[in-house]
């Protein structure tokens, strides 16, 4: 026993990763993987049993779960981002700096690229025989969607454009709310739960246009997979090049959330508390002036 746990401990010497940064990336990267296997594994099981084994509301459930978990995984070591739109709006903030944002993204889109890998290795047999031999992007057999999101057949680049803009702002909004100190604070180790509540509710009020994708990293590397996987370039080509739109429109829509929030609550929580600290150091200012006075 003794002998194993000098073993174990001399791993875990050669294996620690001492470059901060890269323990951040690798974190996020196995959280956004933890978030796609079980997201995107909900939509499989939903779409290559034909509807016997999930319906929308488990989808919706299991990404927000899946965002819990992730964030609960990599939390303690890179903030649990998940999300190249959380990590650009907190750079906008200041909160965290900007060097950081290309790792977070490139490892970000590694996980969700690797987790969709898995759930392709998972699910093969069944993707090939609902495919009827083959991985199609469109048509009654079509299966990328599993992977990556795809436009309903009513919707058009711009409302598309727009639906992601105002799906990932609504996610931002939520989040600066959940870690903003000033604000109604979430108790000690709930944040996690409370933003897989943020990504349930989004899901079930606002997953019908495009499977509200509203990141960029999550979009991505499913896509890239399925690329490479069989899929081909029509998952980029696909509705008119859609893939710029769950790419780029949730940038934006991360800016629109930051604005909204900063002039509606932010600046204004963030402006009361710096007047009652003034106030609590001008009373502790006249009170030790008094003492003073009296001794």
């Amino acid at each position: 026993m003794d002998k194993l746990k000098a073993v174990l401990e001399k791993l875990a010497q050669i294996f620690h990763i001492r470059h901060r940064i890269l323990q951040q990336g690798l974190a996020e990267c196995l959280g956004t993987l933890v978030l796609v296997t079980f997201g995107c594994g909900s939509v499989a099981q939903m779409l290559l049993s034909r509807g016997s084994h999930g319906r929308f509301l488990s989808v919706n459930l299991a990404f927000g779960v899946a965002t819990t978990l992730g964030i609960l995984i990599s939390g303690q070591v890179s903030g649990g981002h998940l999300n190249p739109t959380v990590t650009f709006a907190l750079c906008l903030l200041g909160r965290v700096p900007w060097r950081k944002f290309p790792v977070y993204f490139l490892f970000q889109t590694l996980g969700a690229f690797l987790g969709a890998g898995i759930i392709f290795g998972m699910y093969s047999d069944a993707l090939w025989a609902y495919g009827q031999g083959t991985l199609s992007v469109e048509g009654t057999n079509a299966t990328a969607g599993i992977f990556a999101t795809y436009p309903s057949p009513h919707l058009s680049l711009l409302n598309g454009f727009f639906d992601q803009v105002i799906g990932t702002a609504a996610l931002i909004v939520c989040i600066l709310a959940i870690v903003d100190p000033h604000n109604t604070s979430v108790p000690a180790g709930l944040e996690a739960f409370t933003v897989g509540l943020v990504v349930l509710v989004i899901g079930l009020s606002m997953g019908f246009n495009s499977g509200y994708a509203v990141n960029p990293a999550r979009d991505l590397g499913p896509r890239l997979f399925t690329a490479l996987a069989g899929w081909g370039s029509g998952v980029f080509t696909v509705k008119c090049y859609w893939f710029f739109v769950p790419l780029f429109a949730p940038f934006l829509g991360a800016v629109v959330g930051v604005v909204i929030y900063q002039l509606m609550v932010g600046y204004n929580v963030e402006g009361e508390a710096r007047i009652q600290g003034r106030r609590e150091e001008e009373g502790s200012l006249l009170s030790t002036t008094t003492i003073n006075e009296e001794a």
